[in-house]
């Protein structure tokens, strides 16, 4: 990226500037500090009309959001507890459309649009009966619960022609977005190396959610829950608090290293990774649950047309004993990094010299008198005084307005998607490609060697 760096960024008054990227950032009257601006516009405000499947934490997130969108109305929501059913007549009215059956919602012509928002076993079944009964589809992430499903919600949504979006609000954010532009410029040179990481230190962090004291088999439909997985009697915890559980959720790879790999693939332009080898254990929230609390994987990720290769480290750790928790992406260049908060990043450069230098922790050291002298006379005359090393360049900060939410900017994208035929960036084989890397760290685990990933065809090798 050397003649790109050099085409992207020019000299200010001794600072570096960016230059053509679409940040705000012009010149060096900019300071140190840029608001990030969404490009996010509302097409055409034609109604669309949703039904909500799944009403639950992440459901209700995604519903109010999407009601945000100029035109988008509320039809009916689906759930298998009745508490929530209750819930949301109180919210939407007493006379909103409720029913225990998810295909009651498919089968009503007035809805253009379905939210699925279950446990992750359900997805991909819900996804293909929705495009199938003509609803376009924005299903929570992961896509998928095992690593080798997605190619049915792929075909279908390829032979029904509906928009189908993965919520995984990441590949929407003004913030990633500005970063890709950053790397693209070649302001940190050439990529080598992505560290991501997901903490939580609490217990709702962690899974541990609120179970209603009504929760019984008379106001919950275990049996329809449990769907493919495995049959056994009615446990709230399993139902209320599903991700702790491998039989219905993905653990921490799929709920957290998604969102990381949808980031890191957003910015990068990577199909994914072809290897994944990652070590993880069940070490603190021993409460039943079987999913793992702490997981650290390394990926390959292989050079192609848009990118050379580079290496990715990500974790996630439930317990962090430091308290602070968070969501962190650092992108590694040779010239500089980009470090990426959830809404913010900053850029820092640097800038190495020609000449090598000498002395210090060298083998200058080590010459003798005569020698010394000798090679500071051969230095001189072939470097001048160049001392070698680098110089450090002015750390950029970019910061979203206070307030954004890049959930809007992404049911924006799936609603102009739906109006006016507009691409969906994370569509279902973005969707696959950051989902199956993903659950390839659980499957790392249990099986205790690398998972091999074939990219492009989307399956494991």
């Amino acid at each position: 990226m050397g003649n790109q760096r050099r085409n992207f960024l020019k000299k200010v008054g001794g600072s570096l500037a960016l230059a053509g990227l679409g940040t705000g950032l012009p010149n060096e009257a900019a300071a140190n500090s840029i608001e990030l601006k969404s490009n996010m516009k509302v097409s055409a405000n034609d109604k669309i009309r949703i039904g909500l499947i799944g009403a639950g934490i992440i459901g209700h997130y995604d519903t109010d959001t999407a009601l945000l969108v100029d035109g988008v109305e509320l039809v009916g929501a689906c759930d298998l507890y009745t508490g929530r059913l209750e819930y949301a007549k109180e919210k939407w009215g007493k006379d909103f459309y409720t029913t225990r059956d998810y295909r009651e919602i498919l089968a009503r012509p007035d809805i253009d649009a379905v939210l699925i928002c279950t446990p992750d076993h359900w997805h991909e079944r819900m996804a293909v009966d929705a495009m199938k009964a003509g609803k376009h589809v924005y299903c929570e992430k992961p896509m998928i619960q095992q690593i080798n499903e997605g190619h049915a919600i792929i075909d279908t949504q390829k032979a029904t022609g509906k928009v189908f979006q993965v919520g995984s609000q990441r590949a929407s954010s003004v913030a990633i977005l500005e970063a890709k532009k950053i790397l693209q410029s070649g302001m940190i040179g050439d990529l080598t190396y992505v560290q991501a990481f997901c903490d939580r230190s609490d217990s709702r962090g962690a899974w541990q959610y609120s179970i209603p004291t009504d929760a019984s088999p008379a106001t919950v439909d275990f049996d329809t829950f449990l769907g493919h997985a495995p049959k056994t009697e009615f446990d709230a915890k399993r139902f209320f608090r599903w991700r702790n559980y491998k039989d219905y959720g993905t653990g921490a790879a799929g709920d957290l290293i998604v969102h990381l790999l949808t980031s890191i693939h957003t910015i990068t332009d990577s199909y994914g990774p072809n290897k994944i080898f990652s070590i993880g254990e069940l070490k603190y929230w021993k409460d039943g649950r079987d999913a793992y609390d702490i997981i650290n994987a390394l990926m390959d990720y292989p050079k192609n047309e848009k990118h050379d290769s580079f290496q990715v480290y990500t974790r996630v750790n439930l317990a962090d004993g430091e308290g602070k928790g968070g969501f962190g992406l650092k992108v590694y260049g040779t010239d500089g990094v980009i470090d990426i908060g959830w809404n913010d990043f900053k850029v820092t450069t640097i800038k190495r010299h020609a000449e090598p230098g000498f002395g210090g922790y060298d083998s200058f050291t080590s010459f003798s008198a005569k020698q010394k002298e000798e090679f500071k006379k051969w230095y001189k005359e072939t470097y001048g005084s160049g001392q070698g090393g680098y110089d450090m360049g002015k750390t950029v900060n970019f910061n979203a307005p206070k307030g954004y939410d890049d959930r809007l900017d992404h049911m924006i994208s799936f609603f102009n998607g739906i109006r006016t035929g507009s691409s969906i960036l994370e569509d279902a084989s973005f969707g696959l490609r950051a989902a199956a890397p993903s659950l390839a760290c659980n499957l790392s685990i249990d099986l205790q060697k690398p998972i091999l990933w074939d990219p492009m065809a989307m399956k494991v090798v």
